[in-house]
């Protein structure tokens, strides 16, 4: 079982940058595949970035491609989400996402679907 709690959050001026934790409990959090995905009103959960449990492998959504890096520290059990040059279309709920192990190490996984344990969400809104 993992536990997951976003932080970070708030009002933040278009252009911005956006910076983003998400400190995971229970064990093993290394080998976990992680993710940050996004909610706005009346819209889909989609995916922002994905990383995989080492590090060496990211994924990055088209929209936030260039501006955007995400990066864990396994030591911490902490997954990181910075976002730059933020629009107002940024504006969303922010979840941080963990998968279970699975022994498949190269693929992004970019659904929802695909993770097991999510946090509350912190809320990002960008104003212009």
């Amino acid at each position: 079982q993992v536990q997951l709690e976003e932080s970070g959050g708030g009002l933040v001026q278009a252009g911005g940058s956006l910076n983003l934790s998400c400190a995971a409990s229970g064990r093993a959090f290394g080998l976990y595949h992680m993710g940050w995905f996004r909610q706005a009103p009346g819209k889909e959960r989609n995916v922002v970035a994905t990383i995989n449990f080492s590090g060496g492998l990211t994924y990055y959504a088209d929209s936030v491609k260039g501006r955007c890096t995400i990066y864990r520290d396994n030591a911490k059990n902490t997954v990181y989400l910075q976002l730059n040059s933020l629009k107002s279309e940024d504006t969303a709920v922010y979840y941080c996402a963990a998968r279970r192990p699975d022994g498949i190490v190269r693929d992004p996984r970019v659904h929802a679907y695909e993770y097991d344990y999510w946090g509350q969400g912190t809320q990002v809104t960008v104003s212009s």
